[in-house]
């Protein structure tokens, strides 16, 4: 078993952890183990030995393992390729979802897996007693059951496409986790958690939900969902969790070292370039925009910035024989105050500051490893 420590946060955010406990006190009991995630479980991975590793078998294979509610995993294993259906909602949604993200990036972009070598797909449920959150740990996906009082469900598509194409960025670019590299990770993530959604469903663009993490909130909660990429700062306003702080331009860049360089607020910024190239280019997304975005991932390398990103995907565009859309590319940039410059660098996020002691799991545990999650 390898030793290393990987860098993790999962779907919901600190900030929105933090602001949900800071409204709701009452709630810290389903709330505390969830923000203590990334402290807590990195311990646990460093010293439990008991956390699996996914095989290289060539063909991806998929397994479900089912914690039980327990605090330890990986827990037992409850699915297996060609397996039938269990009967159990979030082990059967695993299961078909990781197939859906499977599907999209064989059939669309000629991958083979997260690491594009066939690597086993690794998925397991009902981690903890109403965690809230589901995460990509480096190796393998973890969903909690939600608390049921804000949150009902986190085994969704977009949500298992987003963090499993953090694997996929992980070892296709090793983009750096901080300001605006770690935005772009972040944003990537909603980018491709949304088309596969739209692959799996053969949604055109027109007619597609731009929100991240619909129908995870239950009834009763005002939101949409946790992000709306075309639309940033939009998704939820409500007594429990505030309004969506997101910004959508780069006038109201948010200039942080909490958030990992507000890594999940700013990416609001390149996820309405998308959203908005996307639509502008029209028909289904993954003929196109997503061909450009895959290809752009690749090339900027392990720490760009959000103009030298730019820059990529209309360099991409391109080179993909895609010229007469980069007009568009280039007028989506403009729309969220971004100008492509391919020498670029990131001199707006505040250098990384780490704390003392990362005793507890705080939320403002905002150190930089140097990893994706």
């Amino acid at each position: 078993m390898s030793s290393k420590i990987i860098r993790f946060e999962g779907i919901i955010p600190p900030y929105m952890m933090g602001e949900i406990l800071k409204r709701n006190p009452k709630l810290r009991k389903h709330l505390g183990s969830s923000i203590a995630t990334s402290h807590d479980l990195r311990e646990q991975r460093s010293a439990s030995g008991r956390i699996i590793l996914p095989n290289i078998t060539g063909d991806a294979q998929r397994e479900i393992w089912d914690a039980k509610d327990g605090e330890e995993r990986p827990g037992v294993k409850v699915r297996s390729e060609n397996d039938p259906d269990t009967g159990d909602h979030d082990t059967d949604a695993a299961f078909a979802f990781t197939g859906n993200v499977r599907d999209y990036y064989r059939e669309v972009h000629s991958r083979n897996s997260i690491d594009g070598a066939g690597m086993d797909m690794v998925s397991i449920v009902h981690f903890k007693q109403k965690f809230n959150n589901a995460f990509w740990d480096g190796q393998v996906m973890t969903y909690g059951r939600g608390d049921q009082i804000i949150f009902r469900n986190f085994v969704l598509l977009d949500i298992c496409g987003h963090e499993i194409t953090h694997g996929v960025t992980q070892f296709e670019a090793a983009m750096r986790y901080f300001g605006q590299s770690g935005a772009l990770n972040e944003s990537i993530s909603d980018v491709f958690g949304k088309l596969i959604e739209m692959y799996a469903s053969k949604t055109p663009v027109k007619d597609f939900n731009w929100v991240i993490g619909n129908g995870i909130f239950m009834p009763g909660i005002s939101g949409r969902g946790i992000r709306d990429m075309k639309e940033p700062g939009t998704a939820y306003q409500n007594e429990k969790m505030g309004k969506d702080p997101q910004p959508a331009h780069m006038d109201h860049y948010l200039k942080l070292t909490k958030d990992k360089g507000g890594v999940h607020l700013n990416s609001g910024i390149p996820n309405r370039a998308f959203a908005l190239f996307a639509t502008d280019v029209g028909g289904f997304a993954w003929d196109k925009s997503a061909q450009v975005w895959f290809a752009a991932r690749a090339e900027a390398g392990s720490n760009p910035c959000f103009a030298s990103f730019a820059f990529h995907t209309i360099h991409a565009c391109s080179a993909l024989g895609f010229s007469s859309e980069t007009d568009k590319l280039v007028a989506a940039w403009k729309a969220v105050g971004v100008t492509p410059d391919e020498n670029a660098v990131d001199d707006l996020t505040p250098a990384p500051v780490v704390p003392p002691s990362q005793a507890g799991g705080s939320i403002d545990d905002d150190e930089d490893d140097g990893h994706s999650h």
